[in-house]
């Protein structure tokens, strides 16, 4: 039996509460804690053609991170890797896997990449910290 799960009469239920994040919830967790951090969400919609607010550089960048390169949430090196290849530091980014590309009228990748350049070390070390502290589980 999973140490978290237990069993009963409807099925498998969870034993004890865990927090869990969704990528949605992320972004915004921290540019409430980032506010002047890059948004680049100027992007028009293909559907409807209006400018996708919601879909944010932090958003990409996490679901990136997640769904493209299956990386963990809750390890800097993790996130410090994602940066590097924003930065062409590390591996290469292709345009027809990133989040975004199939969402909206231009793909976003170049923006998100030059939106990183410009960041200086300590605000990329600042959004890797923020990154790995929404992520990860309060005590």
């Amino acid at each position: 039996m999973h140490p978290t799960l237990g069993s009963s009469l409807l099925g498998t239920q969870p034993v004890m509460a865990q927090q869990r994040i969704t990528v949605g919830d992320a972004w915004r967790q921290v540019y409430q804690q980032l506010p002047n951090f890059p948004k680049e969400n100027n992007y028009t919609s293909k559907e409807g053609g209006k400018i996708a607010e919601n879909n944010t550089l932090v958003g990409r960048i996490i679901q990136y991170h997640f769904y493209v390169k299956g990386r963990a949430p809750n390890y800097r090196f993790d996130w410090k890797l994602t940066l590097a290849d924003y930065l062409g530091a590390n591996e290469v980014i292709y345009d027809t896997s990133y989040p975004g590309h199939e969402l909206l009228k231009k793909n976003p990748l170049d923006g998100d990449k030059a939106a990183i350049a410009k960041l200086s070390r300590g605000q990329r070390d600042t959004l890797v910290q923020t990154l790995v502290n929404v992520f990860s589980p309060k005590s």
